[in-house]
Parts: structure tokens; sequence; C-alpha cells
């Protein structure tokens, strides 16, 4: 298949199975896409094992395989999401969240990490370096996961800020550690990385340079928005803002996640109050929405048809309940840590820490990061482990984070 075809088969099968899970589950849009393509996938996985002659499962592999999931997330859809979950996120309500925000998205990564790292070495016998590695992708919390869930939830908002604010920028911070981590474990490979004595300039060449790259070009589209009054090119010089900076970012070697977050959110907030008018503003909004739908289905539906490129045997499905354990518990440190720090200074619902401790979700950057390692023998149960810790996050855990909510009681407010 060539690109076209390929993405028009993606965009008619999400809508297929949009529609399914609209008329028959009733599940939010994002997680009931996933359910129905994982449902197929497995059929077709079946189908090959009752009836080997038909080999649907191998045509299955083999379009799948086509795909390369993990560039056309990280180099393709990543940008756009991340600049439209970040559009919506204002600046006013994140200014007053920023400390938990800050500390979750850096110690809080870190400490995730160390935990997966080493509790996974201890589990499976990896060699610690590279289960780091695996500690590092799948620490972080997926922006396009828990906004695409949090829409559905009405979780109270200011703590929806806090897990959306993070998530936006832990997903870049966790980026950059593993990229410097695949640097040390895999010197020889394919990956991104100087080893050791380039670690600390690579971490601060990422994220530093991400975030001054995407304030930069936020800053002068929002100088010629505020100069133009064309609805229509205002929407587009947004576009040319996301798909144009992120390639830039790519190519300057800076972290192009964090650059599509600073980006999204100067323009969704000092943009949308001082460079627009009332009429550009809806149309913005209206449009990164619609794409953010769009996308968000292509994107669950791809991590659903993911499991045929998924290895799965006794030892690694063992991993891979060992990982969940092992995520949810580095979850829960890297809430409780920050938190415990910040208590002296204000205070918090006591049920703040297992309502972000369950609402961190993991989700596709993951998978693609899994995909994105030099080939090596630890990668196939990378993958697996990988591929069970999200789908168990994105279905189990984003489908009871609301009656969690209520469980714990939205008033008074979780802060």
């Amino acid at each position: 298949m060539d690109l076209l075809q390929l993405t028009s088969v993606l965009i008619v099968l999400a809508a297929l199975f949009g529609a399914v899970n609209y008329l028959f589950l009733r599940l939010p849009t994002a997680i009931g896409i996933l359910v129905v393509s994982l449902f197929a996938s497995m059929t077709l996985l079946g189908l090959g094992f009752v009836v080997p002659e038909l080999r649907v499962d191998d045509q299955a592999r083999q379009i799948v395989g086509s795909i390369a999931f993990s560039d056309a997330l990280l180099e393709g859809m990543l940008g756009l999401l991340l600049f439209a979950g970040a559009l919506h996120v204002k600046l006013s309500d994140l200014q007053a969240q920023w400390r938990v925000v800050a500390l979750m998205a850096t110690i809080g990564i870190a400490l995730s990490t160390l935990i997966v790292g080493f509790g996974f070495s201890w589990v499976t016998g990896m060699p610690i370096l590279i289960a780091l590695v695996f500690g590092a992708l799948i620490s972080p919390t997926d922006p396009v996961a828990v906004l695409g869930v949090l829409k559905e939830a009405s979780l109270p908002k200011t703590l929806e800020t806090k897990i959306a604010g993070e998530s936006l920028f832990n997903d870049g911070v966790g980026y950059v550690v593993f990229l410097v981590l695949v640097g040390i474990a895999f010197p020889h490979g394919d990956a991104h990385g100087t080893g050791l004595a380039g670690a600390a300039t690579l971490f601060l060449q990422e994220a530093v340079g991400g975030a001054l790259l995407g304030l930069a070009l936020g800053w002068l589209t929002f100088q010629l928005m505020a100069r133009i009054d064309d609805y229509s090119l205002e929407v587009l010089l947004t576009l040319a803002l996301a798909f144009g900076g992120y390639q830039l970012a790519v190519w300057l070697h800076v972290s192009a996640p964090i650059m599509a977050v600073c980006a999204g959110l100067l323009i969704g907030d000092v943009g949308t109050a001082h460079g627009m008018t009332e009429e550009t503003r809806k149309y913005v909004d209206a449009f990164w929405k619609l794409i953010d739908e769009i996308l968000n289905a292509v994107l669950f539906l791809l991590i659903g048809i993911e499991v045929l490129a998924v290895t799965f045997s006794t030892d690694s499905a063992t991993a891979g309940i060992a990982a969940i354990v092992l995520a949810l518990a580095a979850r829960f440190a890297a809430v409780a840590l920050p938190i415990a720090i910040l208590k002296p200074f204000r205070t918090f619902s006591p049920g703040v820490i297992p309502m972000m401790t369950w609402g961190g979700l993991k989700g596709g950057i993951s998978v693609a990061l899994a995909l994105s390692l030099p080939e090596s023998e630890w990668k196939p149960l990378i993958l697996t482990a990988t591929y069970m810790v999200v789908i168990f996050s994105i279905i189990v855990q984003g489908l009871t984070i609301k009656g969690l909510a209520n469980r714990l009681g939205r008033e008074p407010d979780l802060v």
C-alpha cells in the first residue's frame, strides 16, 4: 500500500469502529475505538490459529508492519496532538498548579524511571541499563490518552489541570530522559545520545532548547496573527506553527514535544486573548478540536491493531503483568513524593494521590518509543510489557477514573 491508500484504510476503520462503539458499546470515543480495534485484531489472530489455511493474521501482520507506527506518531501525529492539547490548557490555570506539575514532571519522572528500571531488571534478569530505558519510556503519562479520557470524566478543574499539565510536560521530559539512557545503553546502536559524557549536554539541549524554540516561534506567530484579521489565514498560521515548528525542532536536535507544548500554551492563552478576534478564536478552537478528535481516533485504532506486531509468550505475559504492577507503584511514588514536599506550603485533599496515580494513563507514545529501540534480544520483551501496560492503563484505568472520582467525592474540590 502507498501512503494515501494506507491513510484511507486507517480513516475508514477509525470511522467504522467509532460508529460500532457509538451504536453498541457507548464507551468514551477513544477508548471505544481501541476496544473495537483490539477485538478485531484478536479475532484475526484467532482465525489464523483455528483456520491456518486462511492466513488472515499473516496478511494483517504485514499490513501493520508497513505502517511504521513509531515514525507515524513521533515524527507526524505527535506534534499536532500535543499542540492541540496545550492549546486548550490555560496558563492561568497551570500557573496555580505549576509547583506540583514541575516536580512531577522532573523528580517524579526520575523516581519512576528508577523504580520501574530496577524492579523490571530484578523480575526479568534484564541488564540494568536496558531496564532503565524501559523505565524511562513507560514512566511518562501520555497527554494524548490523558486528555482524551479527561474530557469524558468531568473531573474537578484543579485536578484536571494538574493531570493534564503534568502529562504535557512529563512527556517531553521523559522523552529526553529516554534519549539519554538509550545513548548510554546502546552506544553503538542507531540510538540518539553520546554516552555518559554527553548526557547532561543532551538533556539541556533537548529540554531547554525545545522550550525556547517553542516560545520563540509561538511569539512570532502571535505577533503575525495580531496584525491579521482573516480567520482562515490565522488557522493556517497555527497549523504551520505546529507542523513546521515540530520539524524544525527535529532538525535542530531539540525536543520537538516540548516545543509543541510551549508553542501551544502561548498561542492558546496569550494568542487567543490578544491576537485574535472573537470569530478567529471560534474557528481556531473548532479546527484544533476537530484535528484532536480525528487524530485521537486514528491513534487509538493504531494502538489496538499493534497487538498484531507483539509477540506473546508465557514469560513475556508474566513480565507484562509485573510491569503493570511496577508502573502503578512507580506512579504512586512519583505523585506522593512531590505532594509530600509541597505539603508544608499548601493543603491537598486526601483524594489527590489516588486520583493522580490512577489518572496517569500511558499511551501510544510509550509503544512508539519501544518500537524505536535498536534491535536487541530484549526488545521483544520490552515491547510486549509496554503494550500490556498501555492497554491496561487506557482500558481499565481510563474506564474507572470517573467512578473513582465519584467515590472519593467531588466536594471539597481536589486541590
